[in-house]
């Protein structure tokens, strides 16, 4: 049993996950930041760590997956052991051991746990659903100063005109600086209130365990869009990788750099997997976006049509 989807699922409610004598995942968070390549605003995050000191059963994993399973605390206890052994060997045998959305384990000269986080997901629920801000540069026009013209009195008017387009530009400008700091201040207020009511949500979750049945209205909607992307056979491919790990590095780069669509595909016939900016339910639409990407990104793209 994989247990890597456990991990993931207790770092949304933990700061620490620790697997029995292996090492302890510990997030922390990262403040909002600008990314002067892509030209983003990053919303808050949290970042993985890994300590391998930290390897004393405190039953958080175990009782996860118990629960998750549906199995007793000790049968818990003995498949995570199992996982451990089986990480210990391959990490000797000098292979990468990567778990899906957290990051990939290596072991170094020293025979030291090296981690290198690999993955898009942000495991901070207060910033659930906020997206890479682009910025909006501010360009020669914008800073030029307003040219004074005299104006007759007879034209009262006509100069009243003129005065409001030149506070209208001065407007426009400093809310194109001022855009991140309101976006910053927002994030901090709305960060004060949603830590509150997790801090309450967590105490609940601790005391009971709830089991959620999945509505029939979700499912349908699930079919639904896996319906719609099934419909779209038509990729532009930046790049392929044997790898999954390798594949999900250029994935969140072009999330970064604002292809918000980006993913990768399954392993082709030649066990690539081709890393899509995104996908297109005609030939004709993929080949209109193509050509922007070869003149503005990669002029090395293609289009890779799924059969």
């Amino acid at each position: 049993m994989m247990i890597e989807k456990h991990i993931s699922a207790l770092l949304y409610r933990y700061q620490c996950v620790t697997v029995p004598g292996f090492g302890a995942f510990i997030t922390e968070t990262v403040s909002a930041r600008f990314n002067e390549t892509s030209q983003t605003f990053v919303p808050p995050k949290k970042t993985i760590l890994f300590n391998s000191l930290l390897q004393q059963n405190d039953g958080l994993l175990a009782n996860h997956i118990a629960l998750e399973e549906n199995i007793s605390f000790n049968q818990a206890v003995a498949l995570i052991y199992e996982q451990v052994n089986s990480w210990k060997n391959t990490l000797h045998e000098q292979q990468v051991i990567y778990l899906k959305n957290i990051g990939e384990l290596t072991l170094n000269s020293e025979d030291k746990i090296q981690f290198e986080p690999v993955g898009s997901t942000n495991y901070l629920t207060s910033s659930f659903g906020l997206s890479a801000v682009v910025a909006t540069a501010i360009t020669n026009e914008q800073t030029k100063p307003t040219k004074v013209v005299s104006i007759s009195k007879s034209k009262p008017r006509l100069q009243w005109v003129r005065y409001t387009a030149a506070a209208a530009a001065l407007i426009g400008l400093y809310s194109s600086v001022s855009t991140y700091q309101e976006y910053e201040l927002y994030q901090e207020k709305k960060l004060a209130v949603e830590k509150e009511v997790q801090n309450k949500i967590e105490q609940k979750l601790q005391q009971a365990t709830f089991v959620i049945e999945t509505p029939e209205i979700i499912t349908q909607k699930v079919a639904e869009v896996t319906k719609e992307v099934e419909k779209k056979p038509f990729h532009i491919v930046a790049g392929a990788f044997k790898t999954e790990a390798k594949a999900q590095i250029l994935t969140n780069e072009l999330k970064e750099k604002g292809y918000e669509n980006a993913k990768y595909l399954d392993p082709s016939k030649h066990n690539m997997r081709p890393v899509v900016y995104n996908s297109y339910t005609s030939l004709e639409e993929a080949q209109t976006e193509l050509r922007l990407i070869h003149e503005k990104v990669n002029k090395d793209a293609w289009i890779f049509i799924e059969n």
